[in-house]
């Protein structure tokens, strides 16, 4: 019964379940101008798109790159003051963080103030720190992903604006995001509505050529991560780094050469690549690959 069940789950999440035909036409739009063209039509375009799939957008093509890294960048404020870490903004930093804990997260607040909770330090040694733009643009960079990369940012506002910004976008300065892509006409409908704007993120990411987290844990991610393995026969890689090995390598950027730091880089990116049939308890969202799911699991 239980093997029925999670066949079902599976038919549900990969096939049942469509976006609704607004979100698909934008979504096509996303996709064509990123491309500079719309991709031939696959079960992937099939399912993310609808009937808009394989075919040209009216206003969709704006001589985009022909292949784009799609990141998900998950440091938004709620975030960064969810995770007591600290990110090197010195007291304003710790002050504006503390008044946002207070209003959103009151619970974490009382904890804090009536517990021991380990030091900011210690949550980034053990890989409990988002990963800062800085600190992705790094990553990338030592993967071998070059300047001429075009670069597609999904997710909300980031914490820190343009300053936190700033070492990525001179790297990559081929780097785009749903708001510089639609113009505010075409974005409006969208405009008050959260889920429908990470539809559009969803739909840019699961499309890519290539998908990076920085927060292997978002829910997000990981449903973008299964979607890709599921429709991707293996030609659609996703980077999910190890954030406490990581976090070992990032500590010492300063004191080690870069090709050290390159070889250690994608080392630990090599061995989160590895595909594996789904562990057990792990959900068949993001882990799709196990017979319930996928007749063949040894691709």
């Amino acid at each position: 019964m239980l093997t029925v069940l999670q066949r079902l789950r599976c038919r549900c999440n990969f096939h049942a379940l469509r976006f609704v035909h607004k979100i698909q036409e934008t979504g096509a739009l996303l996709v064509e101008r990123l491309h500079g063209h719309m991709p031939h039509l696959s079960p992937l375009q099939d399912n993310l798109l609808g009937h808009f799939a394989g075919k040209s957008v009216p206003g969709g093509n704006r001589n985009g790159s022909s292949k784009y890294l799609a990141v998900h960048l998950r440091f938004e404020i709620d975030m960064v003051a969810y995770s007591m870490c600290y990110f090197g903004g010195g007291k304003d930093e710790e002050e504006e963080l503390e008044m946002y804990r207070q209003i959103h997260f009151p619970a974490l607040t009382e904890i804090k103030r009536t517990t021991k909770l380990p030091s900011a330090a210690f949550l980034r040694s053990e890989g409990k720190c988002p990963l800062a733009p800085e600190e992705a643009v790094l990553m990338l960079a030592a993967i071998g992903f070059k300047r001429r990369t075009s670069i597609y940012i999904a997710g909300a506002e980031i914490y820190g604006g343009g300053r936190r910004m700033a070492a990525i976008s001179r790297l990559y300065p081929a780097l785009v995001t749903k708001e510089t892509l639609l113009s505010p006409s075409e974005l409006e409908p969208f405009r008050n509505f959260s889920s429908q704007l990470a539809a559009l993120d969803f739909i840019a990411c699961a499309s890519a050529d290539a998908f990076a987290m920085t927060d292997p844990g978002s829910q997000f991610s990981s449903l973008v991560q299964g979607y890709r393995m599921y429709y991707g026969g293996g030609d659609l890689p996703t980077l999910r780094p190890n954030k406490r090995r990581l976090a070992s390598i990032l500590v010492k950027n300063a004191t080690i050469e870069w090709k050290e730091f390159e070889t250690r880089v994608n080392k630990l990116i090599q061995q989160t690549k590895q595909v594996h049939e789904r562990p057990i308890a792990r959900s068949i969202f993001r882990h799709p690959r196990c017979p319930e799911c996928m007749c063949r699991t040894d691709n």
